[in-house]
């Protein structure tokens, strides 16, 4: 995957805080749900940034809220320049046939009573970018992109098996010409064989549109497959980013190296050989994050200074960056702890 050094997306501060209110008639806000804590990054043009955790920490949040579909509590989505979190009315639709999602659900996000005809063709009417017929011609081309024939443009969604249905999903995200799209675990929902599919045909179609992915997953195999950079977050932070290659040989979060230690490997002997890290407790609420870092709880290595202070986003060199108090010496004394 070519990646060129012009940065399409910049994220400063992130922050999605969902208000929780009392019962009774007032209806009091009591607190917060702190889906993303002051989250920052960067995407280039041209580059899959792939987004792993733990189900609840963010990840999903994270992409409704850089496309605004949830307006960010605090912080700002830079888009090609343009600040999308002061974007309204006529400014945001126009700036959504540059940014677009394809969700998790390939049946729950298509219209069960319109043909794929109407909701592949439906963006491209809404933005003026075909009429007549030419909207027909338009949506029996992208059908054919994405490895459907155009005889099924009459049909219905639940005509489809899942893999169809996520096809369908993304001709609709490909229907406006985006530069950037969120992949909101578009593989998740479907049998293995499928998605390798899916993921094939999302990599072919970056190298042919010259797309930008944020791509957010469960599945670090696949994460790994698809990306150039991984991010991983843990209870609305980002507790690492780095280059592929680099995070999977080289893990410094303990958290990131307890989930990769349960990424299974295809090789018997191998794999009997390995130790497993097992974290201990389960993830505390957003509601109530703890103090310092948020994974001192459940961290195996954990120190004092973890508990009082939150650790800063530092980068350790070629653009690795961790925060943890103690990631240059992680892996020794994980490894201690697994003996």
């Amino acid at each position: 995957m070519a990646v060129q050094n012009d940065t399409l997306l910049d994220i400063n501060g992130l922050k999605m805080h969902f208000p929780v209110k009392s019962n009774g008639l007032l209806r009091r806000t009591i607190g917060a749900v702190k889906a993303v804590d002051g989250l920052s990054f960067s995407v280039k043009r041209g580059e899959t940034l792939g987004l792993v955790g733990e189900s609840g920490c963010g990840k999903s949040t994270t992409g409704r809220a850089i496309l605004q579909l949830h307006r960010p509590t605090a912080g700002t989505v830079s888009f090609d320049g343009t600040d999308l979190t002061k974007l309204k009315g006529e400014a945001m639709r126009q700036m959504r046939r540059k940014v677009q999602i394809i969700f998790q659900d390939p049946y729950a996000s298509l219209n069960p009573r319109m043909t794929v005809g109407d909701i592949v063709g439906e963006p491209i009417r809404v933005h003026g970018l075909r009429t007549g017929k030419d909207v027909r011609t338009r949506v029996e081309e992208l059908l054919r992109v994405v490895g459907l024939n155009p005889y099924f443009i009459n049909r219905y969604p639940h005509e489809f098996s899942g893999g169809q249905r996520q096809r369908i999903g993304i001709a609709r995200a490909l229907a406006v010409e985006p530069d950037f799209i969120v992949c909101d675990e578009p593989v998740s929902a479907l049998d293995v064989s499928i998605q390798a599919q899916i993921i094939n045909l999302l990599q072919d179609l970056q190298g042919q549109f010259g797309l930008t992915y944020l791509f957010i997953a469960h599945n670090l195999s696949v994460v790994k497959h698809i990306s150039d950079r991984v991010a991983v977050m843990y209870l609305g932070k980002m507790v690492e980013l780095a280059p592929s290659k680099d995070l999977y040989a080289n893990p410094m979060h303990p958290y990131t190296q307890a989930l990769l230690s349960a990424v299974p490997i295809p090789d018997p002997e191998v794999e009997k050989q390995r130790q497993r890290i097992i974290l201990q407790g389960d993830v505390p609420s957003p509601l109530n994050p703890p103090t310092g870092c948020h994974f001192h709880t459940r961290c195996p290595i954990v120190i004092d200074k973890c508990k009082a202070e939150d650790p800063p986003f530092h980068d350790y060199g070629g653009g690795h960056f961790v925060a943890c108090w103690r990631a240059t010496e992680s892996q020794e004394q994980m490894n201690l702890k697994l003996q």
